[in-house]
């Protein structure tokens, strides 16, 4: 059996000629197959009366044999092209509501598609195209400010005060929602002009990992966590939960399809040189800030355990960042 491959209508510059009664190739050969289905169904009814009355076993068994490898075989190709059509049906679905959306909603503006942004990345010398080293880092310093300003709303929304939630001693950064963006971008980067539930999905696996290892981590290096969800179900080992993973899911999809593209819009309209050189700039600066972090929490986890010291190194984080400085930095961190 041969497939027919029909042509089918383009974009042209007087505009989009449509069809709406028009099959796509794809349908035709379904259809095709469908039908040859139905003949072979009809074959197999006279084969059976075949296989029922032969008397030699051994041919019968190879023409069997036969058959049932070939069935097999195209089972295994059917099933291929149903998951590519229904890919392909995912992504074309996806990419006209993002664009639709982008181009009727006038009051409140809409993100821009991540295929707008995909087309705008083609320029070869783009100094942040795709996921890039730049466009990464990038999306960190970011997502590590936009991540405390959220949860800094959010508290104030459900508590009625400010509460910090910064990671960093210096500045309202928090590396936990830098790395956490980060994550999202990388996993989900391919399936940013797929649908939402697969972004869910990829978002509650990815962001679950990432805040078990923070968690992890933190009490590995510094003995304390800032974060316990022991008591709530469906839990592993505190440090993560069903409900805050679905939070995680819905994250996802917020990250890849609004937050990200206009990231990466803003991000276009920064120089090449410019960008680049901003880039480093911030990173050398972020990681002074990590530096001080990682020496202020190691010396306030040597207060806590009433450990003196009369060297100027430790003095200096002593005065610096005292207890009430720390507490109020780390609200919510408890000591082993």
């Amino acid at each position: 059996m041969r497939f027919k491959r029909k042509k089918t209508n383009s974009l042209t510059e007087t505009g989009m000629e449509i069809s709406c009664s028009e099959k796509s190739a794809q349908e035709e050969n379904s259809i095709e197959l469908l039908r040859s289905l139905d003949a072979a169904e009809d074959e197999m009814q006279t084969f059976y009366d075949e296989m029922t009355m032969s008397d030699d076993l051994n041919k019968t068994e190879i023409i069997v044999q036969t058959k049932l490898a070939s069935f097999r075989r195209a089972s295994s190709n059917i099933l291929k092209a149903y998951q590519r059509i229904a890919i392909i049906n995912d992504e074309l679905s996806a990419r006209w509501n993002d664009l639709a959306k982008s181009k009727r909603r006038k009051i409140i503006p809409a993100p821009p598609p991540n295929a707008v942004i995909d087309l705008a990345e083609k320029n070869p010398d783009y100094f942040a195209r795709g996921i890039s080293p730049y466009k990464l880092l990038l999306v960190f310093y970011i997502g590590s400010f936009l991540g405390v300003a959220i949860e800094l709303l959010w508290c104030f929304l459900t508590r009625g005060y400010i509460e910090s939630r910064s990671g960093l001693v210096v500045g309202p950064l928090n590396p936990l929602y830098g790395f956490g963006a980060v994550a999202f971008t990388v996993a989900l980067y391919r399936f940013r002009n797929k649908g939402r539930w697969i972004s869910f999905l990829g978002g509650m696996f990815v962001g679950s990992i990432v805040e078990y290892f923070c968690s992890w981590g933190q009490e590995f290096v510094v003995g304390s966590r800032s974060w316990d969800y022991s008591d709530m179900p469906f839990n592993l080992n505190g440090r993560i939960c069903l409900l805050y993973s679905a939070f995680w899911g819905i994250l996802g999809v917020f990250l890849i399809k609004t937050v990200y593209p206009w990231l990466a819009k803003f991000i276009l309209k920064i120089p090449n040189r410019a960008g680049k050189w901003i880039t480093w700039i911030f990173g050398a600066i972020y990681a002074v800030d990590c530096i001080l972090t990682l020496f202020a929490l190691l010396r306030w986890s040597q207060r806590v355990n009433f450990v003196e010291t009369t060297n100027p190194f430790w003095q200096f984080f002593d005065s610096a960042f005292p207890n009430e400085r720390m507490e109020k930095i780390y609200a919510n961190m408890e000591f082993n």
